[in-house]
């Protein structure tokens, strides 16, 4: 105990991992759709993209954060139900890229991400309206792409879910309305 009566610890490795910030595991997916998996403390992720701690903390999966979008000068932080990442004009930074919800969209964003020279449409429409449609998609910025991607699997991923309660929900109504007598 040291005399201001705080105690010190005198094992090492105590005060370094109070110390060591907690990485965690992200997939890096550039403009060519090339992922790749890393471990990043929150720090080096705020360096990376420059983005505030404020920013960062509502992809923190301990913390309960509402659906947001966030745009920033130089990055989208996106938090939609599983879906945990940062968005800047190079790259896309996925949370927990092993996650069952997560792969998909991480093998989405690798199909969609590359632009111009991607085979996307070739071949499929004889009149060539599917290269062109293939070619104004392409036209969009890279990060536009990225948010539409994300986009569109979470509208999927609530679809799929208000189905599934659907099915669960719908006979029991209209057991209670049959039970249920006008008087």
């Amino acid at each position: 105990m040291a005399g201001n009566g705080y105690i010190v610890p005198t094992d090492p490795q105590v005060v370094l991992k109070k110390k060591t910030p907690v990485s965690r595991s992200w997939i890096l997916l550039d403009c060519t759709g090339e992922g790749t998996i890393i471990d990043f403390d929150k720090y080096a992720i705020m360096h990376r993209v420059q983005i505030h701690a404020r920013d960062l903390r509502i992809l923190d999966p301990l913390l309960s954060y509402p659906s947001t979008i966030l745009g920033r000068e130089r990055a989208i932080v996106l938090n939609l139900e599983h879906i945990k990442a940062i968005i800047t004009a190079e790259e896309v930074l996925l949370r927990d890229p092993l996650d069952d919800n997560v792969i998909p969209i991480v093998e989405e964003l690798r199909r969609r991400l590359p632009s111009g020279n991607s085979p996307k449409g070739q071949g499929d429409d004889p009149g060539g309206q599917n290269d062109a449609e293939a070619g104004e998609e392409d036209e969009s910025p890279f990060e536009f792409r990225a948010l539409e991607v994300a986009l569109e699997a979470i509208c999927s991923y609530l679809g799929a879910r208000t189905t599934e309660l659907e099915v669960d929900a719908y006979p029991a109504l209209d057991e209670l309305t049959s039970k249920v007598s006008g008087l």
